[in-house]
């Protein structure tokens, strides 16, 4: 697998968002994930898309990471937030989803950020079983769906080795 970076509204993005929004629409009953999201808020320093590309250049898997600060939806201070995390079915279960998230993590700390956050529901136990098998614990609710009983929302500290922390 070939792990780039690319724009969110690359189309290659585009594509396997709207992917993720069918089994979004599929797991949950709705319109999918209406998060409100711009292209810019994925571009680095403050931000990162990484697209996964299969052997024949073929999209496979997808995530970012957006920086947040304290905000009234929740957020703490140099927070990074996960967003997009998608795998197609059809090479799940290799470790492309962990390989992503740690590009995202390492990307996110060296760009100063304190603290992963991501909200997923309850309906992924896929997702919640690799964030907590990656070190992620639950947090308080936060982002466009910290009201809805379905919601969970996780975070993990971002430390340097120089600040004492484990990477």
């Amino acid at each position: 697998m070939n792990i780039q970076l690319r724009a969110f509204d690359h189309p290659d993005a585009v594509k396997l968002n709207d992917r993720v929004q069918l089994e979004y629409a599929e797991r949950y009953g709705d319109g999918g994930d209406v998060t409100p999201l711009d292209a810019a808020m994925f571009d680095p320093p403050h931000g990162l898309y990484l697209i996964a590309y299969d052997a024949s250049e073929q999209p496979v898997a997808t995530g970012g990471w957006r920086a947040q600060e304290r905000n009234d939806e929740g957020y703490s201070d140099g927070d990074a937030e996960l967003k997009r995390m998608y795998v197609i079915p059809e090479v799940r279960g290799q470790g492309l989803a962990r390989r992503i998230l740690a590009a995202l993590e390492a990307d996110a700390r060296a760009a100063g950020r304190t603290r992963m956050v991501l909200e997923t529901g309850d309906r992924q136990p896929e997702a919640i079983a690799l964030y907590l098998s990656s070190g992620y614990t639950p947090c308080s609710k936060f982002g466009h769906y910290r009201t809805y009983d379905s919601s969970r929302c996780y975070a993990k500290p971002l430390q340097s080795l120089r600040e004492g922390g484990a990477v």
